[in-house]
């Protein structure tokens, strides 16, 4: 007993040192203490001692979460009456120290929903044990009001907890490589059995609550209400049919009501409870109640019928407009916020020939806008809501070609008003930006962006309104812009405030151009844009004339934003050239033409480059606007024909592109924009390049010269090696650019004579020198895969060239090289592994993808003559493979996109490489295809359907041939590799239950992917898929057994014994209709797939 004591008064003192101490070294101490006691044999009991007779709350803090950790086990899981005790424990703990500190209770609530989450299924003779939460908490609902709390917040956690996927994704069975399927199928089933009586509950005590006239002086009753808003707002969050598993995604979804709920909805007074609660409550309260009515306007359109959605939206719209008429409350940021959420629904719920129809809807209409523009005129107030708002405006002003109503909708009168408070409000707000130093919008590009898109649909309602209002405001500033500029004594904050204004005009004008949509457009429009653009490029030319003085950037990128807008819609193959907009360009500014305003976006481009290469925003926005400039079929051949464009080609040196030059760079990552430039400069010059090799060797020259650089710097021992990294990785991103941008045979010939084998063995030599420095191997590594890349059939070697093979050489040596060296770090910090380490990794498995399957070398050769390059590459990527856990390959997209896609090429045309491999090699790629056919990747996912496919026929073959007489025997490999696969079934029995399970009972995106090995395996594993249908066909409700049999019949029907095409398609075809028969038959059934765990 003494023992206990002491060990007792030890881990209570722990508890202190972890939560109290400020020194980090006794906390850390502490900590790892705590973690040996949680995983220390005795554990439950110290805890249950630790709760009993613990002086202090930190000490019962540690006992309810070390016993969550403990009920949460995998691997060697707590028996069912262990659990059924801590769960009784728990509630009586609860209900009998009603003093406890608010994390105590906080925490031993998280333990009772964990523990009825895990056993949600779990049974004792017959009876569901964990399932009757409501009678759990009966007793606290019917005490006092801080009892009463704990009921409600105990209902809360459960209901949050059920639908979290990632607090259960580790925690369910690990044999079950499937947690999503095992999480739906536990919240579905909580969703049918209880959450509806739940949300009941809750409504119930609110009407209860609300009904008492509220003492809202009380604290403990302020807490019942935050905590059954908290619940009802957790009820109507619930993911009801298992669709979000990204939570940023909030905005404009659906609430997937079940039908069963239809009565709460269908009853006004459900609605009508929330909106009182909003009017009677403090403002503290409101958002939550607000909360619940966003959810509330978002329920499914398919609950109702029309007549029953019109009455529903007209109590929505009348409560909507009973806030806006007592609009006190949302003077506190966060009802503000919710509130702005609500109005955005109204849209994307309901259609504006809907809305229309309301009562109300004139004034209502006209509040929203008064609303929406007084919120605009107070930019500083709320800024993320403002996005709500022009939501629901873009909605409605999109809407307005296809309202059928005869009822008028008014917005003719009321957007315009809404945009001109937007542009207004902005321009005004740069002053103020300015003198007091705030925060510029203009920084957060993103935003803005997001902003503007809005504004672009919203701009184009009553167009004329729109471009008369930024025709005079640009006129004012632009003037006065000037005129500050001739003026010797302007103060420098006036001519910033100028530009401040002129830079929101300028985004604002390429946004309203850009929201030109050409079925709806008319030719005053047209020539309206044709007003606007030719005051941007006045204005340009008068900023260019400047910039060898001073410079705007935030001008200079809304430049870019407008070129980028007016290049999508007014330049290209698609375009109008009789279009207005060149009339009225041709008046004012003489361009007549599109090859004259070409040279005006090129005129842009240079003067950008040669003054601002040092500003990396501006020179990569202004090379991708090249770039998008050099892929138009029409463009690019009007382009070649100016004089501007020869220039580049001809100079293409650090003397006219400060930011090609090596010195400048504070970062090698900095050269990005290199190889956009490149690409846009390989297109160009491959309109008239033909099959001229002078011309290439003249566009070559400063490249040529940079390598014979690199390669004088290499044959010398000592050199400066930041110039040699600096100048090789310029470089190579150089050449990525011409390699990716030469898709043409005659072309990337001359490219590879260049390169191979001439300075071939500078880069594998950069790469031995440097494979530790991921900002020199990315480059080189990524040039490499882009040569050996069969773009367009460009490697089309001719039959007396050994090109392919000394090609495939130099990427095997490349690989091997890399590889072996890259093994030797050692551990990498977990924060660094991926640039380090997995990135190189990731681009040496696509470059072995991108030869193995360029069709430009025969494989076979590489054994027959005793070459082995083919074996070193598949080697190094075994050993690659090896050093990753398996957890990596699927964290990193990257990395899962190129290993599963060079797994599918090997599975498809190294099947005999893949069956000699050792027995752990071979378990550990098939248990990564298995992580992988769950993977929310899509990609990854078709990927491993493939790989399993290959395989699962690869082994079907082998077995055929095994049974029949032969006079040939099967290969070593093949003998061994069937051997493996029969000494360990479950591996594929694994597989073969997951398919079923995604196809079954989960929204499968690619059906016939999945039904490609499923047909292999089922031919395998006979016996356990016969086993596994009778338990899916018993799992049902006796009603529906023998449909479900008969679908399992239909789906055999026909099929045979061999995996031919035509045997394939004829399953496959099954398949579908097995699907759409097995959903219908669980959709009419009430607990179908809940009640259904067959395959935990």
């Amino acid at each position: 007993m003494a023992d206990h004591v002491q060990s007792l008064a030890q881990l209570e003192n722990l508890c202190k040192q972890l939560y109290e101490t400020t020194d980090t070294t006794t906390r850390l101490q502490a900590e790892k203490a705590l973690v040996e006691f949680t995983n220390s044999p005795d554990c439950l009991s110290k805890c249950q001692l630790l709760l009993e007779r613990g002086s202090s709350s930190y000490s019962q803090l540690l006992a309810a979460t070390c016993l969550t950790k403990l009920v949460s086990r995998t691997n060697n899981p707590l028996p069912l009456e262990q659990r059924i005790d801590i769960r009784n424990y728990v509630l009586n703990y609860l209900a009998t120290r009603p003093k406890l500190a608010t994390f105590v209770t906080q925490a031993l609530i998280q333990l009772y929903a964990r523990i009825t989450k895990l056993g949600w299924f779990d049974c004792q003779k017959d009876d569901y044990v964990f399932r009757n939460a409501i009678t759990d908490v009966t007793r606290f609902l019917q005490d006092s009001v801080e009892y009463c709390i704990i009921g409600v917040t105990i209902l809360s956690q459960l209901t949050n907890e059920i639908n979290q996927v990632s607090a259960t994704a580790f925690l369910i069975e690990a044999d079950t490589t499937h947690p999503l399927t095992k999480h739906r199928k536990i919240a579905s089933s909580f969703r049918d059995s209880s959450l509806f009586d739940i949300f009941t509950l809750s409504c119930n005590l609110l009407k209860q609550a609300s009904g008492k006239n509220l003492n809202l002086n009380d604290e403990s009753q302020h807490g019942l209400l935050m905590q059954l808003l908290k619940l009802t707002h957790n009820c109507l969050n619930f993911d009801f049919i298992g669709t979000s598993t990204d939570e940023s995604s909030d905005d404009l979804c659906t609430v997937q009501i079940p039908t069963s709920w239809r009565s709460a909805f269908l009853d006004s007074s459900t609605l009508q409870l929330f909106f009182d609660l909003y009017h009677s409550i403090p403002p503290s309260f409101s958002p939550l109640v607000l909360s619940c009515l966003v959810q509330i306007a978002s329920v499914r359109r398919s609950l109702f019928n029309n007549a029953e959605r019109a009455k529903f939206l007209s109590h929505l719209v009348d409560g909507v407009k009973r806030i806006l008429e007592n609009p006190q409350s949302l003077s506190d940021p966060n009802n503000y916020h919710e509130f702005c959420r609500l109005l955005a629904r109204l849209k994307s719920n309901y259609q504006l020939g809907e809305l229309v129809k309301v009562e109300n809807y004139p004034e209502v209409i006209r509040l929203i806008a008064n609303f929406t523009v007084t919120s605009l005129q107070h930019w500083e107030f709320a800024p993320n809501s403002v996005h709500y708002l022009l939501s629901l405006w873009q909605r409605l002003a999109a809407s307005v070609p296809y309202v059928k109503a005869t009822e008028p909708h008014m917005l003719e009168t009321y957007t315009p008003e809404v945009t001109k408070a937007y542009i207004t409000s902005r321009l005004e707000s740069v002053h103020i930006i300015l003198r007091d130093g705030l925060e510029d919008p203009l920084e957060d590009t993103g935003l803005v962006q997001q902003q503007l898109d809005q504004l672009s649909t919203i701009g184009r309602c009553e167009y004329e309104k729109t471009c008369a209002l930024l025709v005079q405001l640009f006129d004012q500033s632009a003037q006065s812009y000037q005129e500050l500029l001739q003026s010797a004594s302007a103060s420098p904050m006036d001519i910033a405030v100028q530009e401040g204004r002129l830079t929101w005009l300028v985004y604002i004008i390429g946004a309203v151009i850009g929201g030109r949509v050409s079925f709806a457009s008319t030719d005053e429009q047209d020539a309206m844009d044709g007003e606007l653009v030719c005051r941007v490029l006045q204005l340009m030319n008068l900023t260019d004339s400047r910039l060898a003085q001073a410079g705007n950037e935030k001008l200079e990128l809304a430049m870019l934003s407008f070129f980028e807008q007016f290049r999508k819609i007014y330049i290209g193959d698609q375009v109008q050239k009789s279009s207005k907009l060149y009339r009225r360009l041709s008046e004012v500014l003489g361009l007549n033409d599109e090859t004259m305003v070409l040279s005006v976006f090129i005129g842009k481009i240079i003067t950008n480059l040669k003054y601002w290469g040092r500003c990396e925003p501006i020179t990569s926005k202004t090379l991708q606007l090249l770039n998008d400039l050099s892929i138009g079929y029409s463009s690019v051949r009007k382009l070649v024909k100016l004089s501007a464009v020869q220039f580049m080609l001809n100079n293409h040196t650090s003397e006219h592109f400060s930011f090609l030059g090596i010195n400048n760079q504070s970062n090698l990552t900095d050269m990005r924009c290199r190889t956009t430039f490149y690409t846009a400069l390989g297109r160009l010059l491959m309109v008239d390049l033909g099959e001229d090799e002078d011309q290439y060797e003249q566009f070559m020259l400063p490249l040529t010269a940079a390598f014979e650089a690199v390669a004088q710097m290499f044959s010398t021992n000592s050199f400066n090696e930041q110039e040699a990294k600096r100048t090789l990785v310029g470089l190579v991103r150089d050449l990525r650019g011409i390699a990716f941008a030469f898709n043409a045979k005659t072309s990337f010939m001359m490219l590879f004579e260049w390169i191979y084998p001439s300075y071939m063995p500078i880069l594998q030599r950069a790469i031995e020198l440097w494979y530790h420095d991921p900002a020199c191997t990315t480059p080189v590594l990524k040039l490499m895969a882009e040569l050996v890349h069969n773009r367009s059939q460009r490697l089309q070697f001719d039959v007396s060239s050994p090109n392919g093979i000394l090609l495939f050489r130099e990427t095997s040596k490349m690989i091997t090289m890399y590889g072996n060296r890259i093994l030797t770090l050692g551990e990498v910090p977990k924060d660094q592994v991926y640039a380090l380490k997995l990135k190189g990794i990731s681009i040496c498995f696509s470059m072995l993808k991108a030869a193995l399957s360029g069709s430009y070398v025969n494989f076979g050769v590489f054994r027959l003559y005793g070459d082995d390059a083919l074996d070193n590459a598949l080697q190094t990527f075994i050993k690659l493979l090896l050093s990753i856990p398996h957890s990596d390959l699927l964290d990193y997209p990257k990395l899962s996109q190129s290993y599963y896609s060079l797994l599918e090429v090997l599975t498809q045309d190294h099947m005999n490489f893949i069956a000699s491999l050792e027995p752990h090699v071979i378990m550990y790629i098939l248990s990564s295809i298995s992580e992988g056919l769950t993977a929310l990747d899509t990609m990854v996912c078709t990927g491993c359907c493939s790989c399993l496919d290959h395989i699962v026929t690869y082994l079907f073959k082998q077995l055929s041939r095994s049974t029949k007489k032969r006079t040939t025997p099967l290969n070593q490999e093949s003998d061994r590799f069937l051997h493996i696969m029969q000494q360990h079934p479950e591996m594929i029995q694994q597989m073969l239950s997951t398919v079923l399970n995604i196809i079954i009972f989960e929204d499968c995106r690619n059906q016939w992917s999945m039904s490609r090995p499923l047909l292999g395996l089922i031919l395998l594993n006979e016996k356990y898929f016969s086993d596994l249908r009778n338990s899916i066909v018993n799992s049902q409700p006796p009603e529906k057994q023998q449909a479900m049999h008969l679908c399992f019949e239909n789906l055999m029907e026909g099929i045979e014994r061999n995996l031919l095409t035509k045997n394939r398609d004829r399953f496959t075809q099954n398949l579908s209709a097995f699907r759409r028969e097995v959903n219908d038959s669980m959709k009419n059934s009430t607990y179908g797939v809940n009640s259904n765990d067959m395959m935990s």
